[in-house]
């Protein structure tokens, strides 16, 4: 009988460690992101050479398309970030090379799953409102009303997935504070 009982506790021992250690299955996943952040800075670099080079012959509307579409790309890389670093550590490990350094963000190692969902939400919407932006400024130029519907409808679903995120979190924080008491 005692025998049986170490047999299964060193198998739930050998299972839990074979599952804690699949988390770091994770890890290739943020180090490709990483390669695509430089995928993205490079296509920054290729639209910013083009918005530049051609400043003094744009409108002021396409120098504001322009603009905009460096800021798309500027809030899509601080979600990558934002991915890799609340990610990697809420699922894999700690960034304790960071630990001490005076410029690691204040977020990072604060940011919950609940936290990181609501920040996922809060991008993709901004990034959902320059997309419209784009499509209202060049609405002189003919822009497929089907297409704007579809982005509106788009970027309404966003807003509210984050206040249904927002409000679950809200209540859960709630329930948690009642039953702490």
């Amino acid at each position: 009988m005692n025998d049986n009982r170490h047999g299964r506790r060193l198998i739930e021992h050998v299972l839990e460690r074979v599952m804690f250690g699949s988390r770091w299955l994770l890890a290739p996943f943020y180090l490709g992101l990483t390669f695509a952040l430089v995928i993205l800075l490079i296509k920054f670099f290729q639209k910013f050479w083009h918005f530049a080079s051609h400043v003094t012959s744009t409108s002021t509307d396409e120098m504001v398309l322009g603009l905009l579409g460096l800021l798309d790309l500027t809030l899509l890389a601080n979600l990558i970030l934002i991915v890799i670093f609340a990610g990697y550590e809420n699922f894999v490990s700690k960034i304790e090379v960071a630990a001490d350094d005076i410029d690691r963000p204040e977020w990072m190692g604060s940011v919950d799953f609940s936290g990181l969902k609501l920040k996922l939400i809060g991008s993709l919407v901004a990034i959902s409102v320059i997309e419209l932006l784009k499509d209202f400024m060049n609405a002189a130029n003919g822009v497929d009303e089907t297409e704007v519907k579809w982005r509106i409808a788009i970027h309404l679903t966003f807003v509210v997935s984050g206040l249904v995120f927002a409000i679950m979190d809200w209540v859960s924080d709630l329930t948690h504070k009642s039953k702490n008491k």
